[in-house]
């Protein structure tokens, strides 16, 4: 059985009338509405054969490296056909983009590229429309393959809870441990911690477990590899969490989670924000509707409620309701007049009336916080893996189904 998604490389094959094409290069395979060329074949099979020579790989057979070949040309050229019925157009500036990129990938400016491929077999040009044509196909592969992909949160739940995420995307966690008999002295440890009582100082003084001298550490480890009981415990917390005393064999345990490291491990800034917009109308103009919003403001300075006030005057759909509540905001995510707004004022303060690109508003800043983006990223990661294993897995059934349905006449050349 052939497996259409892992060749050793693509090329791409042109969609022309048959009767043009018989004129300067003879039709290896016709493939639904349109051929595959012999010079195509010839090619691939050139580029291939110099390449696994360069690499010192075995050469297979010349029948199974030509049944290879031919299999993936057709399917790219079923491809192609496709997307050109589904109209799909690469622009001049997206393949602009993606040229700059591959330069970049390769230490290259745009001109140093071009030049490189004077001591190629391939020009610059066949090798931008080569580029042009995988990336119709990796378009047309992703409108037909993910639209039908779907990650349940079952799924999602379970491969985080598996040896492989806990490996791979969980942080190591630093975790200090205070062990003492009784519960009644671990809750009076935590309420002495949530005091502000040190708690390697505590740990020190209290706690039964061999590493009480160094304050309770049990140094940096993967979550997989502590007990069980104290993985669940800090799996998804910040670090400086203090537990509630947990029951063990050995008496109750207390753990504070001092430091998480590794590559998923990030921190970001955001802040509260609640806002009150008011956009003009064809009947209310800008001046008429600055007016009305600074008088808004005017109540709310006046002592008025600020979340009575969102609901019944703000224009905004997304947070009146919320009185006008826009939760916590990143850098980066709103207007940019309304992000430098939120920057400067004060939290508890009202800000003047300003306007954005949606209307006038003013804002409050309710709080900001340095929040622990971790967990969001491990869950992107997750989500990113399986579906990377049904895309695959849907692609290749995909590619199969096309090639069985598909009409294609091989053509003797010899």
């Amino acid at each position: 059985m052939k497996n259409f998604t892992s060749l050793l490389f693509i090329t791409f094959s042109l969609s022309v009338p048959i009767s043009a094409l018989e004129i300067i290069d003879r039709v290896a395979i016709i493939v639904g509405e349109g051929v595959v060329l012999e010079s195509q074949v010839d090619s691939m099979l050139k580029t291939i054969k110099s390449r696994l020579t360069e690499q010192g790989i075995q050469m297979p057979p010349d029948e199974v490296l030509l049944d290879q070949v031919n299999e993936r040309l057709i399917v790219e050229e079923l491809q192609l056909q496709m997307g050109n019925r589904a109209g799909v157009r690469i622009s001049d500036s997206e393949l602009n983009a993606t040229m700059e990129d591959i330069a970049r990938n390769n230490n290259l400016n745009l001109d140093e590229f071009v030049s490189s491929f004077e001591t190629r077999d391939q020009t610059y040009e066949e090798f931008r429309n080569q580029i042009r044509k995988e990336m119709i196909i990796q378009r047309v592969q992703r409108g037909k393959v993910a639209s039908s992909i779907e990650i349940t949160e079952q799924e999602l739940f379970a491969f985080l809870a598996s040896e492989e995420a806990l490996d791979q995307l969980y942080p190591e966690y630093e975790v200090a441990q205070i062990l003492v008999p009784t519960e009644s002295l671990a809750n009076t440890l935590v309420e002495e911690v949530q005091s502000g009582k040190d708690f390697s100082v505590l740990a020190q003084q209290y706690s039964k477990a061999s590493n009480a001298a160094n304050g309770g550490s049990l140094g940096f480890r993967k979550i997989n590899a502590m007990p069980s009981i104290f993985a669940e415990a800090v799996k998804n917390e910040s670090v400086g969490f203090v537990s509630s005393p947990l029951k063990t064999g050995a008496g109750f345990q207390i753990l504070k989670l001092t430091d998480k490291r590794g590559r998923f491990v990030q921190y970001e800034d955001q802040w509260n924000v609640r806002h009150i917009l008011m956009s003009a109308t064809k009947v209310r103009d800008e001046i008429f509707t600055k007016q009305e919003i600074e008088a808004v403001r005017d109540r709310v300075l006046a002592g008025e409620n600020f979340e009575l006030l969102a609901k019944e005057f703000s224009e905004d759909p997304g947070s009146a309701n919320r009185g006008g509540d826009l939760e916590w905001l990143s850098k980066g995510v709103t207007d940019p007049t309304f992000e430098k707004m939120f920057l400067e004022s004060d939290i508890g303060t009202v800000s003047p009336v300003f306007e954005s690109q949606f209307g006038f508003h003013f804002l409050e800043v309710l709080g900001k916080r340095n929040y622990e983006k971790t967990f969001d990223i491990i869950e992107d990661q997750a989500y990113n893996i399986l579906f990377s294993r049904k895309y695959d897995e849907e692609l290749e059934n995909s590619l199969r189904t096309m090639r069985a349905e598909a009409f294609v006449e091989f053509k003797d050349l010899d």
